[in-house]
């Protein structure tokens, strides 16, 4: 098996075994310190708002936290929602996580709310701003903010987001559907795809990503990264196992249900509905789960279908051990270790 280039996204989830939110991130900081320790690319976290079982509502104070705990690891978000801040605020805040931790911050930036739309609205403060998509200007008020490049003639041309321009993270962006995809292109910036949300998307944008993407002052080749849920235990059983919270998780949340963080007993006992097994068939196409040889020949397969530089895992475990194991187990079939 050839070696995969591995990565994991963190949405700092309560579980069943996490009783406070210091735990969940305490575990989550665990996590990162083992996956810089196997030899994982990247630690990224996501942007949640007003989700009752989620705290990741500010990412980059995670990033922080976790970059200080550990050596050699690049972390990061994935993402940034971008119409939720102000370009200025977040270069800000991401030129100062570069100059605490040089050359490993990365900045996913995406252009969903992360939330419903009345918290939208809370975050924002104006219905004006949620009904109007700024985002292609906020994205070049970003770039041009931590590059020092905003064009003459910008009404903020005259204001830095640091005093030096080299403190400027390694930027991506992030997309489940084609519309990330051509701010990529239009930018020249690394993409992400979210499979764990448009799998059947994935092969498509990514490869018409590769196929029309220009050099830019950000990256001279195109480099592009696919996110999937990943589950690997031992055994098929057990990887199933740790798995099936989720599985029902997301199935539900296809069909307009939902279990509320739902546990090990919820979703081994669950009779799915004969519509809710169809589309569990389909969601599990959003996953890729088994032995560690498997889960790396499937990765491998969706590396060579879309192209991709890397893996990103989203971390979906409902169980500390089954999560140390399971990232323990695909760091050594795939070599990073």
């Amino acid at each position: 098996m050839n070696k995969l280039k591995l990565s994991i996204l963190d949405l700092a989830k309560f579980t069943e075994e996490t009783k406070t939110a210091s735990e969940v991130l305490n575990q989550s900081a665990e996590i990162a310190q083992l996956a810089d320790k196997l030899g994982y690319t990247r630690y990224w976290f996501a942007e949640h708002h007003n989700a009752s079982m989620i705290m990741s509502m500010f990412p980059e104070i995670m990033v922080a936290h976790v970059a200080a705990k550990t050596n050699r690891i690049r972390v990061g978000t994935g993402g940034v929602m971008l119409p939720n801040h102000s370009p200025l605020n977040v270069a800000e805040r991401f030129a100062m996580l570069e100059a605490l931790h040089p050359g490993r911050i990365d900045l996913g930036v995406g252009r969903a709310p992360g939330t419903d739309g009345r918290t939208a609205f809370a975050l924002r403060r104006t219905w004006e701003a949620i009904k109007n998509d700024i985002f292609p200007d906020q994205l070049t008020e970003l770039l041009g903010f931590l590059g020092h490049n905003l064009p003459d003639g910008h009404p903020f041309v005259n204001i830095k987001a640091s005093p030096d321009p080299s403190l400027s993270p390694q930027v991506y962006m992030l997309g489940s559907s084609g519309g990330g995809v051509e701010f990529a292109l239009e930018k020249g910036l690394p993409f992400v795809f979210a499979a764990q949300i448009n799998a059947d998307l994935a092969v498509p944008v990514l490869k018409m990503y590769r196929q029309r993407f220009k050099p830019s002052v950000y990256i001279q080749e195109p480099q592009s990264i696919l996110s999937i849920m990943v589950f690997t235990a031992e055994t098929d059983e057990e990887a199933h196992y740790q798995a099936a919270p989720a599985v029902l998780h997301w199935t539900l949340l296809a069909t307009g249900k939902t279990i509320v963080n739902p546990t090990f007993e919820q979703a081994l006992s669950y009779k799915y509905s004969p519509q809710e097994e169809a589309v569990k068939q389909t969601v599990m196409r959003k996953f890729v789960i088994g032995t560690p040889d498997k889960v790396a020949e499937k990765l491998g397969e969706w590396v060579k279908t879309t192209l991709v530089d890397e893996i990103i895992i989203v971390d979906l475990y409902s169980q500390m051990q089954g999560r140390r194991r399971g990232y323990e187990l695909l760091a050594k079939e795939v070599g990073l270790c």
